[in-house]
Parts: C-alpha cells; structure tokens; sequence
C-alpha cells in the first residue's frame, strides 16, 4: 500500500494561501491610470512609450513604504517589478522566465544603497523586461503551449505528475510537448516538474516541524532518499541542512 503524508489540511491550505499572495502583492502608485498605461505599453514591446510614462510617473511624488527614504524605494521598486512581471506574463512570456527575470531584478535592487542607482535599475526593468516581450513574440503559438503546461504544473504541485497528463491539458502530444518544452525552458520537462516541487517543498521546511519524509511524499515523491537526493542536487544542501540552517536565522532575530 502506497504511503501517504500527514501532513494537515490546514497546513497545506495555509501553503497555498501563502504562494498566492506572495504571488499576487501588488501595490498602488500615486497614479492608477498611469500605471496601467506604463503595463500597457510594456505588453505592447513600446519601449520608448513606457520610458514616458515611467518619467512622469517618478515626477510625482512616492508613496512613503518606510520610514527609511531608501528602503522606501526599494520596496517601491519591488513591487514595480511585481507588476513588470505580471504584464509580460500577460503578453505571452512564460512565467518562469519572467518570475526569472524578477528574481535577479530583486536581489539586484537589494545590493544597492544609492537613490540614483536605484532609479537606473527601474529603467533597465523596463527595458529587459520589452526585450523579452520582443523575444518570445517570435513563436507565440509555442508559447501559449508551453505556458499552459507550466500552469498545470503549478497548480498541481502536490501531485504525481506524468507528460500525458500535462500534455493533454496543453492540448498537444506527449512527444511534441516533451521537445517543445525543452527547446524554450531549457531543461525537460520532468526536470522542471522536480525543481518546482522541491522549490515549492521549501514552505514546509520552513514554517513546519513536517518529517522530511511527509513533505517528501506529500510533493509524490517515492520515499525520502529520492527526495534527499534531487534537494541536494538543486540547492546544494541536503534539507535537513536547509531546515537547520532555517532556524538559526530565525533565532536570531
């Protein structure tokens, strides 16, 4: 008989309701017409016209996210990089190459201290963010392919997933999704199921006391040595390390 995690519903619906709004944390500039203007023309590839508009939008005056001016517009600048992401997504870009693209942008704003700088980064995100609009018009049809995939993917995480099944969600064969996927991802598709589950597993690393052995069959992995293993393999780090290393941070604040 095949085993089965333990792991509470509550928990797991805890989980879902934490990526979701992790996800989805928007924030409102002085301008709601302006912003959307600025996404607009972002989804369009219009790289001239969101300078533009990005100008006047910096013209007005921020909203206060801190008492500490340059935290202020980093938090500012995250969450325009929140929106940037989401428009390209919407223009066709696979989320995981945008949610790439806003992984780097954030870790870059993070290094910097020096309001002029920080400016530069906003208007750099813009521009990358068109370019890669730009790229991935060329082959949308494939696109859409592969992005419906990667939504099946997401959304079922905490299952057993096989290339039939998220094939015939794409609407396209097992073998021609298997090659399309690698062409434009990168890496096949059983890779990318993998990464994103031990990805995903981290949230219960952290903010559970779950054996490893739950959250390894909880994500349809077969037992926890293969869980071990593809953990160790993405992060360096085996998870109970991760874990450990978890919760030292955290005692320390």
């Amino acid at each position: 008989m095949k085993k089965v995690s333990t792991i509470q519903h509550d928990v797991i619906k805890q989980f879902f309701v934490t990526r979701k709004e992790n996800e989805e944390s928007f924030f409102a500039h002085p301008s709601y017409q302006l912003e959307q203007e600025l996404l607009h023309w972002i989804t369009q590839a219009d790289e001239e016209k969101a300078k533009d508009v990005l100008l006047k939008i910096n013209n007005l005056e921020k909203a206060k996210l801190s008492p500490n001016p340059v935290r202020s517009l980093k938090n500012s600048l995250i969450c325009s990089c929140t929106l940037f992401t989401r428009a390209t997504i919407k223009a066709g870009v696979t989320p995981e190459y945008a949610f790439d693209l806003s992984d780097i942008y954030i870790r870059e704003i993070e290094k910097v201290d020096l309001p002029e700088e920080l400016q530069a980064i906003e208007y750099e995100m813009v521009i990358t963010f068109i370019k890669a609009v730009r790229d991935y018009r060329k082959d949308p049809y494939q696109n859409e392919i592969v992005d419906k995939a990667i939504h099946y993917i997401h959304d079922h995480i905490l299952q057993s997933i096989s290339l039939s099944e998220v094939a015939d969600a794409a609407n396209v064969s097992a073998n021609y999704l298997s090659s399309l996927f690698h062409k434009v991802v990168g890496i096949p598709l059983k890779e990318y199921i993998n990464r994103k589950k031990i990805e995903e597993s981290k949230y219960f690393l952290e903010h559970t006391n779950s054996s490893l052995l739950d959250i390894a069959l909880l994500f349809g992995f077969s037992d926890q040595s293969y869980y071990t293993v593809l953990f160790r393999k993405y992060n360096g780090i085996t998870p109970k390390k991760y874990r450990q290393l978890g919760n030292q941070t955290y005692s320390k604040k």
